[in-house]
Order: C-alpha cells, then structure tokens, then sequence
C-alpha cells in the first residue's frame, strides 16, 4: 500500500519523534532544566508524532483516490471500447446503406467510386489524382451523379447522406 519512499520517510519521522521522545525523558528527570527547554522539547515531541500521523493519513487518503481513479480509467476505457465497437457497427451498416442507395440510382462501378470520394469529402482535383483521370472527367462523373440521384450539387448530395443523423 505505501511505497517505499513514502515508508522511508514515515519511519525517518518515527525515528526522530522516538529520540526526541527519549531525549524529552531525560530532560524531565533533570530538576535543573528550564521550563522553556522541557516545553520546546514537549512541542518538536508532539509535532513529530503529529506529522507521523497526518503523513499516515494523507498517504493512506492518496492510495485511496489512486486507486478509485484508475477504476475510473478502466470504466472510462471499457466504455470506449463499448463506443468503438458500436461505431464501427454503424460505420458498417451505414457503408451498406450508402452502397444500397448508389446501387438504386443506378450508378455506374465509376460512379460509385466518386461518389464516396466526394461524400469522403475530397475536391474534384483530389479524386481525379487518385483515379488517375482527368478533373473534368471528375466533374462530369460528377454532374452525372447529381443528375442521376436528383439532386443539385455536393452538398445537397452529402447532406442527402447525412440528414437523418442529424434528426
């Protein structure tokens, strides 16, 4: 529970506290020493033994928020596992449901590609470079899509895909 450090100094202040303590004993069974010299002994007594305490504590009370934090974490992190996984389900089903939806508009395999490049988010010039095409054979793909789904433009299109998320 307490590790290694914290028991170094824990028993440092015990030992200190102990022969204070001792020399406190000696003092009192002198007649001759000042009272002021018996209580400032009497007080680095008490304060040791009170430090040992409060360190005891403190140490103990520190386990003790370590340990419900590191519960928390690994709540924290089986809860994002869970999120992951139901993502990745959606992020699955919603793939099917776009393929569904380009194959009733009836586009061509090219078509298709496009249009999940632009529903990806990416310029005209982006997915003629990786189709390795023209970007007016992009854009013409492109007018295509819109023609053959009914709808005027990227974002009409994109929004066409996104809006019952947003519901």
């Amino acid at each position: 529970m307490f590790r290694t450090r914290d028991i170094f100094v824990i028993s440092l202040l015990i030992v200190v506290a102990v022969l204070h303590s001792y020399g406190f004993g000696l003092d009192i069974s002198q007649a001759d020493r000042p009272l002021l010299h018996l209580f400032v002994d009497a007080v680095v007594v008490l304060v040791s033994f009170v430090g040992v305490g409060y360190l005891t504590w403190e140490n103990h009370h520190k386990r003790k928020e370590i340990e419900a934090l590191h519960t928390q974490l690994h709540h924290s992190h089986t809860r994002i596992s869970d999120l992951h996984k139901k993502l990745q389900q959606a992020s699955s089903s919603y793939i099917e449901v776009v393929h569904e939806q380009l194959q009733a508009w009836e586009l061509s395999p090219t078509e298709k590609q496009v249009a999940l490049l632009l529903l990806k988010g990416l310029s005209f010039e982006e997915i003629a470079a990786i189709r390795a095409t023209k970007e007016k054979t992009v854009r013409q793909q492109a007018i295509a899509i819109y023609r053959k789904s009914g709808l005027n433009g990227r974002h009409e299109f994109a929004a066409w895909f996104f809006e019952d998320f947003l519901d």
